[in-house]
């Protein structure tokens, strides 16, 4: 029992704070607009994300823990690229998995917004967040990053796959032997890919059609 007017102790001070971010998370598990963490140093954990954005559909579990068995073994010390990435959850897993960094683009301000408190939950300094139009953003990139590892994963209603992928190559932000994830609602066979693209992995879950492509310079 503490004494009025006594200051608070350091552990005291810490415990606050602590059950301070503690209550913050509890909100957020609370919030049905939510998605799970697979694995990882932040494995299980649940994140929130805005309910308002009718575009914003993320990744589902099954289809995660697909994608990432297939990237685990070059995830480690990757400096990845999350186009289009409304909830963050591809971000989060990729960073949860010891990614190097992870660059992040939305052109929502509730998005993006999320996104950083997200970070500030989870006290994740990987994660660099940017407020940009994703097509707009690969095309002022020249060689300004080399990413190993991109997710693909724009709306499926927006119709921009094709010029993002175009992109990618065109603005040389690519490693020379980088991994691109692409989700898609239409069969990725229907997907004109730059030349230097090799498809290495194909599904489908429900509706939705995915895969992963190595770029490959002869």
């Amino acid at each position: 029992m503490r004494i009025s007017g006594q200051q608070p102790t350091a552990v005291q001070s810490t415990e606050r704070i602590t059950l301070f971010y503690q209550k913050i998370v509890n909100n957020h598990s609370n919030n049905k607009n939510q998605f799970r963490i697979i694995a990882g140093k932040w494995r299980s954990r649940k994140l929130s994300f805005p309910g308002s954005i009718s575009t914003l559909r993320p990744t589902t579990d099954r289809i995660k823990e697909t994608v990432f068995n297939w990237l685990q073994m070059d995830l480690p010390g990757a400096n990845c690229l999350d186009l289009f990435a409304g909830s963050g959850a591809l971000s989060f897993e990729a960073s949860s998995r010891l990614a190097e960094s992870v660059t992040c683009i939305d052109s929502s301000p509730d998005a993006t917004n999320r996104i950083k408190e997200n970070c500030e939950l989870l006290q994740c300094d990987n994660i660099n967040v940017i407020k940009a139009d994703a097509l707009q953003w690969l095309s002022r990139q020249s060689d300004q990053y080399q990413f190993d590892i991109v997710f693909v994963d724009p709306p499926f209603s927006e119709n921009m796959l094709d010029q993002c992928v175009q992109l990618l190559e065109s603005g040389n932000c690519l490693a020379p032997d980088a991994l691109i994830y692409i989700e898609s609602g239409t069969p990725l066979d229907d997907l004109e890919v730059p030349d230097e693209w090799e498809q290495l992995k194909n599904s489908k879950a429900g509706q939705v059609y995915f895969g992963v492509y190595k770029r490959i310079i002869r």
